[in-house]
């Protein structure tokens, strides 16, 4: 059954999640992986492990952030590039918690201005991100989730619908996902959105996030029940986030960044929250 929820924040004081990040920022960012990808290329990852995996719950979430995906992770594990990104923000939350945490930079052959562009939907690109699941499943002998934001969600939708065995994620999670695309654009792969992909291959757990005030063109929550009514996942949700600061007069390309609607500005706590709930089987 599909369900949808609109939810009013329950705005937690600002410098509580403050105080989150700046606690996360003193603290080494992990651990670097390499791993070898097709072609002769080469992945990155910041692989950060809780001190024990949540009890009764063993999770690792491989988070594929926005934009053209590339970190720029350093020697540290620490990503130079996208910090604003929600899932970057999100990253000391999901590891309160107790979920090991798999950050992904872009391919060594896309670090260009546009990193990832096109590639994100290509089958090449999937496969790259199998062989990360299965090295991450490998480590944590856990459950591993994939999560995607904005341009990210599609390369998440990508790989849920094309891997199987153990490169294939146990659950996808697709927040602000790109499903307006530009076919006028001056570079072909603004046209791509996650309907580009064969979304009625994901039969694992689906659950799609969207924010009532995203301004940015490319993902409006509006177009988010498209996603579920074509994916045969066996538990989905589809969630509204509402309220949080806003941003008002923010430009087209501000509103597709992440301190803004679109990367959930304020309410990170909560939709961390609610995807926790989710992934351990029970509602946003």
């Amino acid at each position: 059954m599909k369900h949808e929820r609109n939810l009013r924040s329950a705005w937690l004081p600002a410098a509580l999640v403050f105080l989150t990040m700046a606690l996360a920022q003193a603290q080494p960012c992990g651990e670097l992986v390499t791993i070898d990808t097709n072609d002769g290329t080469s992945t990155r990852y910041a692989f950060g492990h809780p001190a024990s995996l949540a009890q009764g719950s063993r999770v690792a979430l491989v988070l594929l952030p926005g934009g053209g995906g590339h970190l720029r992770l350093d020697e540290q594990a620490c990503p130079q590039a996208l910090k604003g990104n929600s899932l970057v923000r999100s990253l000391p939350l999901f590891q309160a918690a107790g979920f090991a945490t798999a950050l992904v930079d872009a391919r060594s052959d896309h670090t260009g201005e546009d990193g990832l562009a096109g590639f994100r939907a290509s089958a090449a690109h999937a496969q790259d991100l199998g062989r990360i699941i299965a090295d991450v499943r490998r480590r944590t002998q856990a459950r591993v989730w994939l999560i995607g934001t904005s341009r990210g969600a599609i390369s998440a939708a990508n790989a849920a619908s094309r891997l199987s065995g153990p490169a294939a994620p146990d659950g996808l999670v697709l927040t602000s996902p790109v499903t307006s695309g530009n076919p006028t654009g001056s570079k072909p792969w603004v046209a791509q959105t996650v309907f580009d992909l064969p979304l009625e291959s994901i039969r694992m757990p689906v659950l799609v996030i969207g924010h009532v005030q995203d301004k940015c063109l490319r993902s409006p929550a509006t177009l988010n029940e498209r996603i579920t009514a074509r994916t045969e996942g066996v538990r989905e949700q589809l969630v509204r986030v509402d309220g949080g600061p806003g941003r008002a007069g923010l430009s087209a390309v501000e509103a597709c960044e992440g301190r803004s609607p679109h990367g959930f500005l304020e309410q990170e706590a909560e939709v961390a929250d609610g995807i926790v709930r989710f992934i351990n089987g029970a509602r946003y």
